[in-house]
């Protein structure tokens, strides 16, 4: 039977050693600590299965250190304890996500009691939640009229994301076309962020940029190795930010995240050019011009990515990397269900790389399927849909594993995904690329004020199919459609998710970097 970890923090938890004594007699572990900052530190290296918090202390108050706490682990149960009767603070911990409120003095029972509820407080979760949504609305409208930069615009959009998985918890769904008009409010102006700065990333000198596509194994996985880890590097496809954040409500029972960082993917945000540039190290012109051999067109169709493990050779030569390499991909559910078999792999190899494709296809079902549409009708649906896929994976069974055996897990994508509602209607000859988000063609016909528009690809590192070929891609819930059979085009993507353009959500995604616990 699993030990209960416990974490009591009380400025006088001298006085409390009686209680300790008896939660420990009764089979509990318990850590003290005697002021909140301790306790922070506590839950950012430890697992607890639940917490004790006094009110009042020195430095930080309990409510203080309860938010901090929350943001690292939200779903801890924490119980607060406290000499104050006033209804308001009582509302203020519960509203708060507290499992529990006791007032002083407390005994050994009540605290027993405790642990073994966990007692729901749905309405005022859901009241806390939408007034302080409500006050953070304002203050995310102001930050939208400033002059962000890229390093803003990540906590914008961390914010938002954090904002919408909170609203999504609650009972109350009016805020929810709230926040979804912020979201189009701040996709809109992301847009003519990255339309007036995205090539300045790629001047020469250029140092203010974000981490990119190629960047990914440099800068996060290759210092693991450095530091004698041994590495897995899990590259799920589509992966969205907010899905991440699901998944690690299950993950964060197995690994620490020792560093969550979110990167940006180069465009097109499509697989075949960000997840080549990932393994290669390189952008999309450099590997054609460097490796032609492992380089193919946008309208080859099906053979985009099957070079993967080539290009990641490439990659660990150039950069004098000598660790042996484990590659796998798994691109079905019958690979999926040999992952066990992986394990032995991965243990045997210093640095192991996975890319796992259900999120994609999943997305990609949702747009063909009716049924696939009905489970995933909603962001939210859609968010619930990734984790139970995740929960009842091989993949997790392997996660499990590797955790048991202390490997370093560099969690990633290529990409994330938008869902597309408004048709922009462009034209273009046979040879136009086929993607909803972005066109590679020669004489593309399209309103300028709609699209970035790239028309020396080159300045993007982006392979051209002859001089006069130009990118355009889609901003916000855009996608493009072709004017012939324009209303059956139109009724078939829309409400569907894709990528290849401009938005927070392809563009932003996660690279994680997890630490077994223990």
């Amino acid at each position: 039977m699993k030990t209960i970890r416990i974490l009591w923090t009380d400025d006088e938890i001298d006085l409390l050693r009686a209680h300790i004594i008896f939660l420990e007699e009764k089979g509990y572990e318990v850590t003290t600590a005697n002021n909140g900052s301790d306790a922070i530190d506590l839950v950012r290296t430890n697992h607890f299965d639940i917490i004790f918090l006094d009110e009042n202390m020195p430095g930080l108050t309990g409510l203080e250190t309860l938010d901090t706490i929350k943001e690292i682990s939200p779903n801890i149960p924490v119980v607060m304890i406290t000499k104050s009767e006033e209804e308001d603070i009582m509302d203020q911990a519960i509203g708060s996500k507290m499992a529990d409120y006791l007032i002083k003095p407390v005994n050994p029972k009540q605290i027993l009691l405790s642990i073994k509820k966990n007692v729901g407080q749905e309405e005022l979760v859901t009241r806390k939640t939408t007034s302080a949504y409500q006050s953070e609305f304002a203050r995310i409208g102001m930050r939208l009229n400033e002059r962000l930069d890229w390093k803003d615009w990540t906590e914008v959009y961390r914010k938002l994301v954090f904002w919408e998985l909170e609203l999504a918890a609650s009972q109350d769904g009016t805020m929810d076309e709230v926040l979804k008009m912020q979201k189009a409010e701040a996709n809109n102006a992301f847009g003519r962020y990255i339309k007036n700065n995205y090539l300045s990333w790629f001047d020469k000198g250029a140092e203010d940029r974000p981490l990119l596509s190629p960047d990914i194994f440099k800068s996060k996985v290759f210092p693991q190795l450095d530091k004698g880890h041994k590495v897995l590097v899990l590259v799920i496809d589509n992966l969205r930010y907010d899905q991440f954040r699901v998944l690690n409500s299950v993950l964060s029972q197995y690994y620490l995240l020792e560093d969550e960082d979110l990167y940006y993917s180069i465009l097109p945000t499509a697989t075949m050019y960000a997840r080549n540039a990932i393994f290669a190290g390189l952008m999309p012109s450099e590997i054609a011009r460097l490796h032609p051999e492992y380089w193919e067109d946008d309208d080859n169709e099906g053979n985009k990515n099957i070079h993967e493990f080539e290009l990641m050779q490439t990659q660990m030569k150039r950069r004098g990397r000598r660790e042996r390499l484990n590659f796998e991909k798994i691109t079905n559910w019958r690979a999926g269900k040999k992952l066990s078999d992986s394990l032995a792999n991965i243990m045997q190899n210093d640095l192991s790389v996975m890319v796992f494709n259900f999120v994609d296809v999943m997305s990609h079902a949702r747009t063909e399927m009716d049924m696939m549409k009905e489970l995933a009708s909603d962001e939210k649906a859609y968010r619930s849909l990734t984790l139970s896929w995740f929960n009842h994976s091989s993949l997790f069974e392997l996660l499990k594993a590797l955790a048991d055996n202390k490997v370093k897990v560099v969690l990633t994508t290529d990409h994330g995904t938008i869902r597309v509602d408004n048709p922009i209607k462009v034209i273009g000859d046979r040879e136009t690329s086929t993607n909803l988000r972005y066109k590679l063609g020669r004489n593309l016909n399209y309103n300028h004020k709609q699209v970035f528009e790239i028309t020396n690809p080159e300045k993007a590192y982006l392979p051209g199919r002859n001089v006069s070929s130009s990118f355009i891609f889609a901003l916000n819930e855009d996608f493009f459609a072709y004017p012939n059979n324009y209303n059956h085009y139109v009724q078939y993507y829309r409400d569907t998710y894709q990528h290849g353009g401009i938005s927070l959500e392809e563009m932003i995604v996660p690279v994680i970097t997890m630490t077994p616990r223990g």
